[in-house]
């Protein structure tokens, strides 16, 4: 045969391969899903200000803003909500839905902050790791999951569509697809990663939702 067709034929074999690794890592809503967008919150949010982040774990601009996020719940613990939605680029971070399913099986053992941080603490190991399952389990292990329903819920249809309804849930609000996203009581707002920057932001809400004495 000629050469012309066998590289038809490869390139056939390439995309194929292609989108079989796509499926690998997130897959379309199930045709009759149900699912709901997901809830983690964290705060006791007293004054009614809640702060919403959509993030990708993988994301370079999420790991860097990471510590001030975390600045700012421990700041305002009492004070505000703070709530994260998994929104993977899947386009540009091969390992960001994979890594969302890892929080989203963690959640269903009760323990998607613990995984949440020890994704992004661990995102420059696994971030461009060809297996990233293997740090997935691992980080499972350390927190005394039930590895093997931990890895049986990861590659579950449920958890696929719990991830995919928190992407619809963002696509609602019309803004343009970028990690992390910050929603400060339902309004996008523009942060640097510094804590000053959330703290005049917030203190402002804070202020607007305070009855003036």
């Amino acid at each position: 045969m000629s050469k012309a067709f066998w590289a038809v034929i490869a390139v056939i074999v390439v995309v194929f391969g292609g989108i079989v690794l796509f499926k690998n890592n997130a897959a379309a809503p199930s045709a009759n899903s149900s699912a709901l967008a997901t809830n983690h919150v964290t705060g006791d949010g007293k004054t009614g200000v809640k702060l919403l982040e959509y993030g990708d774990f993988q994301c370079p601009a999420c790991y860097r803003y990471e510590p001030t996020v975390e600045q700012v719940i421990a700041k305002y613990k009492s004070d505000i909500t703070f709530q994260f939605r998994n929104l993977p680029l899947l386009q540009v971070h091969q390992n960001a839905f994979a890594a969302a399913r890892a929080a989203e099986a963690a959640s269903l053992q009760n323990k998607f902050w613990q995984m949440h941080d020890l994704l992004y603490q661990g995102q420059p190991t696994w971030g461009e790791a060809a297996k990233p399952q293997v740090y997935f389990d691992q980080y499972a292990a350390q927190l005394g999951l039930n590895v093997a329903q931990f890895t049986k819920d990861e590659a579950s249809t449920k958890v696929n569509d719990i991830i995919n309804a928190d992407i619809a849930e963002f696509n609602k609000t019309g803004e343009d697809t970028s990690t992390p996203t910050f929603f400060l009581n339902g309004k996008k707002i523009a942060v640097t990663p510094d804590l000053d920057s959330f703290t005049k932001l917030i203190d402002a809400a804070i202020a607007q939702k305070t009855p003036k004495q």
